[in-house]
C-alpha cells in the first residue's frame, strides 16, 4: 500500500469507543507521566468522561463529519476510549492490528467484532493484518499513537519508547509500503521519553505541530528539515502538555477541512499560532479535561479514521 494513492488523506469517517470503564490506568501510568489521579471516585469519573465524549460526538456530527460509535462490551479497560493505538485502516481495504504495551489495552483489541461492526456500517474490509503476529521478544508498536504519518510525503515519525519498537516500525513500514521512516528519540524535562509520538507531533496535509525541544538534540535538525514545505507550528513543553501536539485534521461530507483538537489545546495555542492554523482547516476544540487529565491523552487519540473504501 502507497501512502500517496491520494490527494488527500483526511476522512469524514471516525470512529470511537466510548469511556464506559474509564478511570486511571495504573499499568500506563508508568510511563506516560501526562496522567493525573484526580480526587473522585470511578463512577464519578466516568459520569464525566461520558459527558465530555457525548458532547465532542455532537460537535463532530454538527461539523458534519460521520462519528461511528464502536459500543462493545467493556473489560476492565480503562484507556477503551482511545482506540487508534489498537488499529488502524487504508484506503485498500487493510484493518491493521498492533500489539499494545499494557494487558488491561491488549483486551482492547476486539478484531471480529470490530470487522463486523465496519462491515455492518458498509465498509469494505478485504485483509486484517494482525501486527503482532510480526512482534518477537514483546516489541510493541502503539498504532497511530507510535506512528504519525505524513501521507503526503509518503513518510512515517516514531518517536522510540517502550510502546514504539524501532526494529518492529521498521517491520511495519515496510508492509504498509512507507517509502521513508523518520525515527527519533525524545526527552521530556523528567528525563523520561514522549510516551507516543501522536502529543508531540501532528502532520496534515500543509502543516506540522512540532515540540522540537523534546527531540534528541542529536535528531533535531534532521526532524526538522524533514518538515520543510509545510506550515510548521514549534510549540514549548508547556503546550505539549496541554496537548497542543494533540491534533487531528478532518474533513466533513463536503470536503471542509477542519483541525480537530481539545479546549486545552486551543487555550494554549498563542493567536498567531491559531492564525496559522486556521489556515489548514476550521479550529474544532472540544472539551474533554477529564479524559485529558486522567487518562494522559487527548481528542487525538480518541479518534481512529477510516479510510476503507465504501462497499457496493
Amino acid at each position: 500500500m502507497s501512502l500517496n494513492n491520494s490527494p488527500s488523506w483526511t476522512t469524514s469517517h471516525l470512529l470511537m469507543v466510548p469511556p464506559k470503564c474509564f478511570s486511571f490506568n495504573t499499568e500506563t501510568g508508568l510511563d506516560n507521566e501526562f496522567q493525573h489521579k484526580l480526587n473522585a471516585t470511578n463512577s464519578e469519573l466516568q459520569e464525566k468522561a461520558q459527558l465530555e465524549f457525548t458532547n465532542m460526538v455532537a460537535g463532530l456530527r454538527a461539523f458534519g463529519a460521520d462519528v461511528y460509535i464502536f459500543d462493545e462490551e467493556q473489560d476492565n479497560t480503562p484507556d477503551a476510549v482511545f482506540p487508534n493505538n489498537w488499529f488502524s485502516t487504508d484506503i485498500d481495504g487493510n484493518v491493521y492490528l498492533y500489539p499494545m504495551a499494557c494487558e488491561n489495552r491488549q483486551r482492547e483489541v476486539k478484531s471480529q467484532a470490530l470487522t463486523s461492526f465496519l462491515e455492518t456500517n458498509h465498509f469494505s474490509v478485504k485483509n486484517v493484518i494482525d501486527v503482532r503476529s510480526l512482534a518477537v521478544d514483546e516489541a510493541k508498536l502503539e498504532g497511530t499513537g507510535a506512528m504519525v504519518f505524513d501521507h503526503a510525503n509518503d513518510a512515517v515519525y516514531a518517536a522510540i519508547s517502550q510502546r514504539c519498537n524501532r526494529v518492529l516500525l521498521e517491520q511495519c513500514a515496510q508492509r504498509l509500503d512507507v517509502k521513508e521512516v523518520i525515527a527519533f528519540d525524545t526527552h521530556l524535562p523528567s528525563g523520561n521519553a514522549v510516551y507516543h509520538t501522536n502529543v508531540m507531533l501532528s502532520i496534515g496535509d500543509d502543516y506540522a505541530i512540532i515540540c522540537s525541544k523534546s527531540v534528541a538534540q542529536s535528531h533535531r535538525e534532521h526532524v526538522l528539515d524533514t518538515l520543510k514545505g509545510k506550515n510548521v507550528i514549534d510549540i514549548t513543553f508547556e503546550q505539549l502538555a496541554a496537548f497542543c501536539g494533540n491534533v487531528l485534521q478532518i474533513q466533513n461530507k463536503d470536503g471542509k477541512k477542519a483541525l480537530a483538537m481539545s479546549q486545552s489545546a486551543f487555550d494554549a495555542f498563542t493567536p498567531e499560532q491559531r492564525e496559522l492554523l486556521s489556515k489548514s482547516g476550521e479550529l474544532l476544540p472540544f472539551d474533554v479535561k477529564t479524559i485529558e487529565s486522567v487518562g494522559g491523552g487527548s481528542v487525538r487519540c480518541m479518534l481512529a479514521e477510516l479510510f476503507l473504501p465504501k462497499a457496493g
